[in-house]
């Protein structure tokens, strides 16, 4: 559950982000969040587990890099988008749109460790199938928790949601890079 848990930091932070980016998303939307992440948050572990070794050095060796460029571009047009928002990105906001492509590279990217934990597991010989639903089910119960928490956040915070939501993805990219 602890591996889960911590797992499942960058996910809560990315939807907390979407949530301030988008404030109007419906709720379909909103849960589709944790849903995804928790769903990537299982697979990944998974992945690692049986790759095994063979492209765990490579993943693991530019896992900071490709968190980096996906977060950073996702981030840096959400800070882009803020500061020079037009008439088509205000409507898109106050109908909450957030793309399944842009949800799907944020699960991706904020997964990527989960793959190194599954080379981990195999290598102390865990039952892989029950980690990778531990790990899923914390990432979907966290993510939810702060989708209900957040929703109220971005209603509040208002223009400069969008901003600060993309200023914390960069940030998560750069933490991913550096360490």
């Amino acid at each position: 559950m602890l591996i889960g848990c911590a797992l499942s930091a960058d996910a809560m932070s990315v939807s907390l982000c979407n949530l301030l980016a988008n404030p109007r998303m419906t709720k379909f939307q909103a849960l589709s969040m944790p849903l995804l992440f928790g769903l990537f948050q299982g697979v990944m572990p998974l992945g690692g587990f049986y790759a095994g070794s063979i492209a765990a050095q490579a993943i693991e060796a530019y896992a900071g890099i490709i968190t980096l460029i996906i977060l950073g571009v996702i981030g840096g047009k959400m800070v882009w988008d803020g500061f020079h928002e037009d008439e088509e990105a205000a409507e898109d906001a106050v109908r909450g749109r957030l793309s399944w492509s842009v949800l799907l590279l944020q699960a991706i990217a904020t997964s990527i460790d989960a793959f190194a934990v599954g080379v981990s597991l195999a290598a102390v010989g865990n039952e892989i199938w029950m980690d990778a639903a531990i790990i899923a089910a914390c990432t979907f119960a966290l993510c939810l928790a702060v989708v209900i928490a957040g929703r109220r956040f971005g209603k509040n915070l208002g223009a400069r949601a969008q901003i600060v939501g993309g200023l914390i993805l960069i940030a998560i990219g750069v933490k991913a890079l550096l360490f």
